[in-house]
């Protein structure tokens, strides 16, 4: 009898690459924002999309507090179109980030996900801002 793993075959080898390549597009981690950030190649808009009282307790350095239910078209029209965000929220138990990326989306912002949110910045061992946003 095989295992639950097993019970359903895996995708053909074509199918599966193409599945995780696409996954790039919607997606990063922590890794590689926290290199963008060292290195001094960030060349994207880091927004935090949970609430501002969250963002005060800790935050990843350089991150914008912008709670998703916030991101309209009247805030986000300081930045142009093609500007970058990466969206991230509490972790993989919050689907704030989705939310916040799906509201960029539909004003037109390419936008990716930042994979682990805050729980997965703080498991790599990177430091939290406090810096606090005034509401």
């Amino acid at each position: 009898m095989p295992s639950t793993v097993s019970l359903i075959p895996a995708a053909p080898s074509d199918v599966a690459l193409a599945h995780f390549e696409a996954a790039f597009g919607f997606e990063t981690d922590c890794w590689d924002v926290h290199h963008a950030l060292t290195t001094d190649t960030q060349d994207f808009v880091l927004l935090d999309v949970r609430s501002h009282e969250l963002y005060n307790q800790g935050h990843l350095p350089q991150a914008i507090s912008l709670p998703h239910g916030k991101i309209i078209a009247a805030k986000m029209a300081q930045w142009p179109r093609e500007t970058l965000f990466v969206v991230y929220c509490a972790g993989p138990h919050c689907n704030g980030a989705h939310r916040g990326a799906v509201r960029l989306a539909r004003l037109g912002y390419p936008v990716k996900m930042m994979i682990g949110g805050v729980m997965g910045w703080i498991d790599e061992g990177f430091e939290l801002a406090r810096e606090e946003v005034m509401v």
